[in-house]
């Protein structure tokens, strides 16, 4: 299982940006970088950096997605007909733990993956514990009866700093029913994300 080492949130302060919307990062605080050399002057970014950025900042909101599935799912997007950028982001918005986030059913994407690795929710009735599934449209995403009860659930679903986008028709407070791909503008990222940078990282 793929883990992330780091701290969480260094990625919000390397960035600059409160990447994932949350009321406790401490880009709020602290907008400079981490680490002893945070507060440098930086000097003038690169095409190549810019690029390089954008894709850092795409590849860690989704948590704890390495280099190589993230590299895949880029050249997955770029096979199928159509814009790539608009591809790679209906491709990582079909991930499981990705939905169960949306869906409020887990407070960060964290949370969202492990959720899903110790079984606690069914896709189309049966339990699933691969984050990385990819979910078709119509398949319904559902919470166990044990995890509706547990406090992080709870605490996701009275989170009023988002709410579950137009692409997820909810039935009550534990199911939802994929109904489309979504395009970038009707995902809801908290900071602005450019997957075309990400796409001309790859295809340099």
């Amino acid at each position: 299982m793929s883990k992330r080492h780091s701290a969480k949130y260094k990625l919000d302060r390397r960035m600059g940006e409160n990447i994932w919307g949350r009321p406790k990062s401490p880009v709020n605080k602290r907008e400079y970088g981490p680490g002893q050399h945070g507060q440098r002057r930086k000097g003038k970014a690169t095409d190549f950096g810019i690029q390089l950025r954008a894709k850092q900042k795409l590849k860690g909101y989704y948590g704890d997605v390495t280099e190589k599935q993230f590299k895949k799912a880029y050249f997955e997007a770029d096979r199928i007909k159509g814009d790539t950028s608009q591809n790679l982001i209906g491709l990582l918005e079909r991930r499981l733990d990705a939905v169960v986030y949306r869906a409020k059913f887990a407070p960060t994407v964290f949370s969202s993956r492990q959720l899903v690795s110790h079984g606690h929710v069914r896709v189309n009735g049966v339990k699933c514990n691969i984050a990385s599934r990819r979910i078709k449209i119509g398949d319904v995403i559902e919470l166990g009866s044990k995890a509706q009860e547990m406090a992080l659930v709870i605490e996701a679903q009275g989170l009023s700093e988002r709410e579950v986008p137009d692409y997820l028709a909810q039935d009550g407070a534990s199911k939802v029913t994929f109904q489309r791909i979504p395009t970038l503008d009707e995902v809801p990222y908290p900071v602005k994300m450019e997957p075309n940078l990400v796409v001309e990282f790859y295809s340099r």
